[in-house]
């Protein structure tokens, strides 16, 4: 069974219970056993609690977002071990790209990221698609190790041991054994749906705002127009050469007349009730999502969660989809 390190900053602990969940296959297959500083008993030093563990790990995954890297403790400590004894042949190191941010310059920027072609997991549409592809990824690196495991273990053994520790007076550990599995389904009130509506509508505008503002970058000839029309609705509109090419509008509404969704419509100006796309706010065990009624790809398959950035993603895609014709 190969021991499985999570490096990671506590603002990005919601991703990384969901990738915990992802990894429960390995686990209950035993292939793994994980561990993070959630797991620390009370009364453990934490530091030494921290080290004894990343000094045996098989793998150790970086959990990457601007938050890691500006965390003196992840980066600076947890991080430089980590590479050391990946450099070392040691243990083997995973950059794992939660979330936009500088690191291809890092230490760790030298080696093959999760999910594929180092894409944050946030940027993702279907978020869930992002965390089994990094399972997967931990899962051959698994197998890579599985050959020589027995001598890995040995090392680790002797390695973890203190120097006057004998064979028959074993050096007993702190505190009483538990579960590794103590999630528990996340409750949210309405004040939660809404407040996590809000902030992705807002995520969304700025989204706009910005893919707008640089879409003449990319083409010369194409100009584009983003209105805010107030706190609940904006519009974007793009031309080329002075002809519109797509334009929408985005606002908050729902079904049944409740401000419960965020709504897309071809066209800059639609009345209420009327659009052609609609995403909701639903909850999953640990986290909410976004998800889409289903009409803006006729035919095409369905997201399963969608992040903020997926949300923004998949409406600039139909927004844009009919510029791109």
């Amino acid at each position: 069974m190969a021991s499985v390190f999570f490096s990671y900053s506590h603002k990005d602990e919601e991703l990384r219970n969901q990738l915990e969940a992802h990894l429960a296959l390995l686990k209950n297959q035993g292939h793994i056993d994980g561990w993070h500083d959630r797991r620390i008993i009370a009364g453990d030093e934490v530091d030494d609690a921290i080290f004894s563990k990343l000094e045996t790990a098989d793998i150790i995954l970086l959990l990457i977002s601007s938050d890691f890297i500006s965390s003196p403790y992840c980066f600076s400590r947890e991080m430089k071990r980590a590479m050391e004894r990946h450099e070392a042949r040691e243990a083997r190191v995973i950059p794992v790209i939660l979330r936009h941010c500088e690191w291809h310059s890092a230490p760790f920027g030298k080696l093959m990221a999760a999910p594929r072609d180092g894409k944050p997991v946030a940027s993702w549409p279907d978020r869930d698609e992002a965390l089994a592809d990094v399972a997967k990824q931990v899962r051959r690196a698994v197998e890579a190790i599985a050959a020589p495991a027995a001598p890995q273990q040995a090392r680790r053994a002797a390695r973890s041991a203190p120097p006057s520790a004998s064979t028959d007076s074993p050096r007993p550990s702190p505190g009483l054994p538990r579960s590794s599995n103590l999630r528990l389904k996340q409750e949210f009130s309405e004040k939660d749906f809404d407040d996590y509506l809000r902030s992705t509508f807002e995520f969304v505008a700025k989204f706009f705002e910005g893919s707008v503002g640089a879409i003449g970058e990319r083409n010369p000839d194409v100009t584009g127009n983003f209105e805010r029309i107030d706190s609940r609705r904006f519009a974007a509109i793009l031309y080329r050469n002075g002809k519109k090419l797509t334009e929408c509008s985005i606002r908050m509404e729902g079904l049944s007349g409740r401000n419960n969704g965020i709504a897309f419509s071809y066209g800059s100006s639609v009345s209420h009730g009327s659009y052609n796309e609609l995403l909701s706010v639903e909850a999953g065990e640990q986290s909410l999502f976004m998800k889409e009624l289903g009409m803006g790809f006729h035919g095409g398959e369905r997201r399963k969660q969608l992040s903020q950035e997926g949300a923004a993603e998949y409406l600039w895609e139909m927004f844009i989809s009919a510029a791109q014709r």
